[in-house]
């Protein structure tokens, strides 16, 4: 066999789909926990500078916040080991399909762990839809501070009070209802839609949200590619395989 000949047969052993969907994975993964990480610390500095100054009325959403961080570090960790089985095992199994000629066969320890794998993608699959949709909501909130602050600037503004365009934190559930002062408005609410903490903040949460759906997306590549090495193995493991194909 020569040169050519051996580079398309390790070329036709890649599992592409696997391949492709623990890139996209590990991408989602490090814009999810990196922007989001950083914005859940811009978002505490812009609440105890503005909404917030006594620190009894936030101190329960600052542990939380720190509790989410830390989890993010994990959920980094776990997905990048998880992401490397997957595409060993994607690997194993594309190896598979593709000896047709030898004596390959399965055992019952690698189907149970293929099925494993099957159970365990579905599950994370479904608690990042919950992620996913988790995310986009401080999009919405700075989003509306965003959208108020632009009402702010336009000509409609110029007939009203700016004064009277306010924007208050508390009806969100985030700080309690005798948090001071709670709310902002008019030129304090135009400074701190100005500041880099806001600005940073809002780009980065959405840039997180997007990391999200795309491991959403990656997550959905994996169902399939582990469901079909699943199904793989256990058509190898059948000693009629040739002519129930």
């Amino acid at each position: 066999m020569g040169c050519f000949e051996c580079c398309i047969k390790c070329l036709g052993g890649v599992p592409y789909a696997s391949l492709v969907a623990t890139i996209l994975c590990f991408s989602g993964v490090a814009l999810f926990c990196g922007c989001g990480h950083v914005a859940l610390t811009g978002t505490v500095t812009i609440l105890e500078t503005h909404f917030s100054r006594v620190t009894s009325d936030h101190a329960m959403l600052t542990d939380v916040i720190q509790l989410m961080q830390y989890v993010i570090y994990g959920i980094a960790s776990f997905f990048f080991l998880y992401g490397i089985i997957l595409l060993a095992e994607g690997f194993y199994t594309t190896s598979a399909v593709k000896e047709l000629h030898s004596e390959f066969k399965t055992t019952i320890c690698g189907r149970c762990i293929s099925g494993l794998f099957v159970f365990l993608t579905y599950i994370l699959g479904v608690a990042w839809l919950g992620v996913f949709g988790f995310s986009a909501v401080p999009v919405f909130l700075f989003y509306n501070m965003w959208s108020t602050c632009a009402a702010m600037k336009s000509s409609v503004a110029n007939f009203t009070n700016i004064d009277s365009i306010c924007v208050d934190v508390r009806q969100y559930g985030i700080i309690p209802w005798n948090a001071t002062p709670g709310k902002a408005c008019g030129s304090t609410l135009g400074d701190i839609c100005n500041s880099n903490d806001f600005y940073l903040s809002y780009h980065l949460y959405i840039v997180a949200c997007a990391g999200a759906g795309a491991t959403v997306i990656a997550l959905l590549i994996y169902m399939m590619a582990t469901t079909y090495n699943f199904a793989v193995l256990k058509f190898k493991s059948r000693e009629d395989c040739c002519t129930k194909f």
